[in-house]
Order: C-alpha cells, then sequence, then structure tokens
C-alpha cells in the first residue's frame, strides 16, 4: 500500500512542478548547489584527550549535534555525535566524567568541502546514515558542519510550496492565487 502511495504523491508532486515549471529548477538546485548555501555552524572542535563530559557540555552550549576532534596540527581526525553518546557511552555505562573522547569518537570520518554539492551530502546522509558531516578546508582542518537540519531547512527554504503546502495526495497550492480556504 505504501508503494503506491508513495508512487501516487511522487507523481502528483512531479505533475504539479512540471505544471509550474519549478521541475527543472527543482533538479538544478538539487544538482547544482554547493553546500555553503546551507550555512554550515561553525564547528566544536576539541581534543581526542577531551572526556565526555566536555564534549556534552560544549555541545550543549552551543546547541550543536556533535564536536568534531583534531589533532595537534589542527587537522580532523575524528567526530562525537549524539548517537555516540547515546551507544558508546551511555550504553556502555561508561563515565562521562573520565572516559575520553579517543575511546568513543568515531575515527576518520567521511568529510566534505563546502564546494561539494548538497545532492553529495544528501546522499552520504541516506546511504551511509551520517547526520553530520564534518566539512574541511584543503588541508583537512575543520571548517564548519553539515547536518541533516540544514538539509530540510535549505529544503524548506527553496521549495517553499512544495515542502509547506503539500499535503499527501494534495496539489501544489501557490500563495499568489487567491482561493476560497
Amino acid at each position: 500500500m505504501s508503494g503506491e502511495f508513495e508512487d501516487e504523491y511522487s507523481a502528483t508532486i512531479d505533475d504539479s512542478l512540471r505544471e509550474t515549471g519549478d521541475l527543472d529548477e527543482t533538479r538544478d538546485a538539487l544538482l547544482n548547489d554547493t553546500i555553503a548555501v546551507l550555512s554550515p555552524a561553525e564547528p566544536i572542535c576539541l581534543p581526542e584527550t577531551a572526556t565526555v563530559h566536555e564534549a556534552v557540555q560544549a555541545m550543549l552550549t552551543r546547541r550543536q549535534a556533535g564536536v568534531l576532534i583534531t589533532d595537534a596540527a589542527g587537522r580532523l581526525t575524528g567526530i562525537f555525535t549524539e548517537r555516540d553518546v547515546l551507544t558508546r557511552v551511555v550504553g556502555k555505562g561508561l563515565d562521562a566524567q573520565r572516559a575520553s573522547l579517543a575511546g568513543v569518537m568515531t575515527r576518520n570520518p567521511e568529510a566534505l568541502t563546502v564546494r561539494d554539492r548538497v545532492a553529495y551530502a544528501v546522499h552520504s546522509m541516506s546511504v551511509a546514515g551520517y547526520r553530520t558531516i564534518p566539512l574541511v578546508d584543503p588541508e583537512g582542518h575543520p571548517i564548519g558542519v553539515v547536518t541533516v537540519s540544514d538539509i530540510i531547512r535549505w529544503l524548506a527554504n527553496r521549495f517553499p510550496e512544495a515542502v509547506l503546502n503539500l499535503r499527501p495526495g494534495d496539489v501544489l497550492k501557490h500563495p499568489q492565487d487567491v482561493d476560497a480556504g
């Protein structure tokens, strides 16, 4: 049943976008916009000797989903996220005050640049299950982070009619058109 619904829903979206001429614009944006348009957040960077408690406090203070781990030269060596707090710390009964990031971080995470396409970030998140992707400069120094929330915000801002006005089985509504509702 859900496959049929998804097919009908996708067809409705495609038809509505074709009618308004937005289909090509949508494809172009997905394939051509770079991560730079997402206005990625400045990363929180810590050494691997920092404790989980320090990392969590920094994440809470800056309202970010993770921290990036850097070496003495400031190059990315790891990432520690909310998911790691649950699965590698709390789930294993570790003491956040004593556990260092070295033992619970993901080493050598995939990183992107601000010149990479939004579509590639979406692909990485979808295929690999990432929620947070580090952004680095050519020397491997962290310069930002992109999250699933950044992608959703971009979609909502880029395609407000499609994202904000479309209910399952509905057609695209256009704010400039007056309707009875």
